[in-house]
């Protein structure tokens, strides 16, 4: 009774010792008839809105792609086929979105100016309104690119804002799942060679005055002819290009062990005679995994990365906060 008087009190601005000394009737009366005239003869445009909730028990995935950026590239002079400062750029504001959404979100691929987003199938951010999902992730995405521009691109002065487009997929399987981001690195290694084989035969460096004969050649060859023409014809040797051009990126949220992390750092380190550094001794071996963030360039499509990072799929991601 004292907590609807209190509550009487804050909503209709009545003083708390008038409130205190209504009856049950009359405070009931009186709530009632404020919940009505809360409401209006307008609310009912509401019900055109969509109800876009995702399909539960789905892995989402919210992918952006660059809108324009043809000719956002060439007004900032990127370099081609791949400008190192660019891609680390988008890996920047993708890493923001990840660590918007963590833990949700539980893995990110980018190649170009593209990112794939990866929300965990149990997620109910948003209530898995699709709307929001994406909306979210391209303002924060576009954001995030244009304020890490400076520190990134150095010299070169932003000079057009950038824009990206959105999508929302759901996909019902981890197999599905797997096939999505296998077709994305799977374009990956499509457009680098064709990049590769249109600079290496001379072709203008200006995307949009391709000429088509090149382009046609590499498009319709499978990826070993690809490199073997840019290898016999031009003198690229793809595979000695580095593994961010030829694999993407890849942001993953793994669960490790602070005795893993230990262990894995003395081994990249070593010790100054050479010598694999030991763990420390009376260590603890009952310490609960964290959520590690990693930034690779890597291969998606073989199973050895998902078997090391089995996390993603397994819905333990949830409890790396």
């Amino acid at each position: 009774m004292q907590r609807c008087a209190r509550l009487l009190a804050s909503v209709c601005r009545l003083p708390l010792s008038v409130s205190g000394s209504l009856t049950r009737p009359s405070i009931r009366a009186v709530c009632l008839s404020t919940t009505a005239m809360a409401k209006s003869k307008y609310e009912y445009v509401r019900h055109f809105e969509l109800d876009d909730r995702c399909l539960p028990n789905s892995w989402i995935v919210v992918r952006i792609d660059g809108k324009g950026f043809h000719r956002f590239t060439n007004e900032h002079s990127f370099e081609k086929p791949n400008d190192a400062p660019a891609l680390e750029l988008m890996t920047r504001a993708a890493r923001d979105v990840v660590d918007l959404f963590r833990p949700d979100l539980v893995l990110a691929y980018g190649q170009s100016d593209e990112y794939s987003f990866v929300f965990r199938r149990q997620t109910t951010v948003y209530r898995r309104r699709a709307s929001k999902l994406m909306s979210q992730v391209v303002s924060q995405f576009s954001s995030s690119y244009v304020f890490h521009w400076p520190s990134v691109m150095g010299a070169r002065a932003l000079r057009q804002p950038p824009t990206f487009d959105g999508r929302v997929v759901l996909y019902p399987t981890d197999r599905n799942l797997r096939d999505y981001l296998s077709w994305r690195q799977a374009d990956c290694h499509i457009n680098n060679p064709l990049q590769h084989g249109l600079l290496g035969a001379g072709q203008p460096r200006r995307s949009h005055q391709r000429s088509g004969t090149a382009e046609e050649r590499l498009r319709h060859t499978l990826a070993a002819d690809k490199n073997e023409i840019l290898f016999s014809e031009f003198g690229i040797n793809y595979n000695d290009e580095p593994a961010l051009y030829r694999k993407g990126t890849v942001i993953v949220r793994s669960l490790e062990t602070p005795g893993e992390q230990d262990s894995k750092l003395s081994s990249d380190t070593g010790a100054p005679d050479g010598s694999t550094v030991p763990a420390s001794e009376g260590a603890r071996t009952d310490q609960k995994p964290v959520g590690v963030v990693k930034v690779l360039n890597c291969d998606i499509i073989g199973d050895e990365f998902w078997n090391e990072h089995s996390s993603v799929l397994s819905g333990n991601n949830k409890k790396a906060k």
